[in-house]
């Protein structure tokens, strides 16, 4: 089956070119870096070739390297880029069990086919080759996406789609699993940046790239009123006290490996040497029998 259009890739492009362009926006891009440091820094292993897939700029690649996380680094990017592969994530150029570390900052929150990229990612991993990832999980920018639904009803007697759709944490360990991808491991951080009003956040997004790309957007230009009544909307119910405005960014991030003979497997069920009662020391109760007072 063919994956749903969500997103307008090729205009997602242009805008992440817009972005790169005008000085691109790395605050969170930087701090997922550091997070993915420290990530691995506590995998006691070597990795020989690794891949940055699809992070907007190179600063990942850049940070595995200076790591000396693996012995060699290749960068699919988006866009053209010195020393990198020009790529989809959707569609990766590679071979299977070509690689044994891949990793993904910020990107994948933007494929219409989730589910068949990280089929992908499996199928290119070697076998205990590892993949992590972070991306935009389901509670980012909520507070935008409250203020534009309720300015669009307000001045326009309905909705269009504005922000896009971020996957649920629980959903994405699921995904995982469907992917072949064992030991699988979620988690997920909110980071909270304030502005000074909700036009300096759309100021910022511009210059990630992460201006509307949806596929179903209404063609037709943002009224001006309509901005205008969204960004009373968003300091009328989510300014602090100090008058700043607050955005939410849930970083989501995704960890598991290819499978291997060597790793950790569930134990068969009635195969425990121990029953539960004597690992609890507690009397087991027959059937039918009420505990004592």
């Amino acid at each position: 089956m063919t994956a749903p259009l969500v997103f307008d890739r090729s205009l997602a492009r242009q805008r992440l070119q817009r972005a790169l362009r005008q000085g691109y926006a790395d605050f969170l891009l930087a701090r997922a870096v550091e997070d993915l440091d420290e990530r691995l820094s506590a995998v006691l292993r070597d990795f020989s070739l690794a891949l940055d897939l699809g992070t907007p700029t190179a600063l990942a690649a850049t940070a595995l390297r200076q790591a000396k996380r693996a012995r060699e680094v290749v960068r699919l990017s988006p866009l053209p880029e010195a020393g990198a592969i020009v790529g989809d994530e959707e569609s990766l150029p590679f071979g299977d069990a070509r690689f044994d570390l891949i990793v993904s900052l910020l990107a994948l929150q933007g494929v219409n086919d989730l589910p068949g990229a990280l089929v992908q990612i499996r199928r290119a991993l070697k076998p205990d080759g590892l993949f992590v990832a972070a991306l935009f999980g389901g509670s980012t920018l909520t507070e935008l996406r409250q203020a534009f639904t309720a300015a669009e009803v307000e001045i326009e007697g309905g909705v269009s789609p504005r922000v896009a759709p971020f996957a649920d944490l629980r959903d994405l360990g699921s995904l995982l699993q469907r992917a072949g991808l064992a030991l699988p491991v979620t988690d997920s951080e909110v980071v909270r940046v304030r502005y000074a009003d909700p036009f300096s956040l759309m100021r910022d997004l511009r210059r990630m790239g992460l201006t509307n790309a949806l596929h179903d957007r209404r063609k037709t230009p943002l009224k001006r009123r309509t901005l205008m009544r969204a960004a009373e909307i968003y300091a009328e119910c989510f300014a602090d006290p100090d008058g700043r405005v607050p955005a939410t960014f849930e970083i989501v991030w995704l960890l598991g490996w290819a499978p291997h003979e060597s790793q950790q497997k569930p134990l068969r069920p009635g195969s425990a040497r121990m029953r539960l009662a004597d690992a609890l020391h507690v009397e087991e109760q027959k059937t039918g029998e009420k505990p004592g007072p």
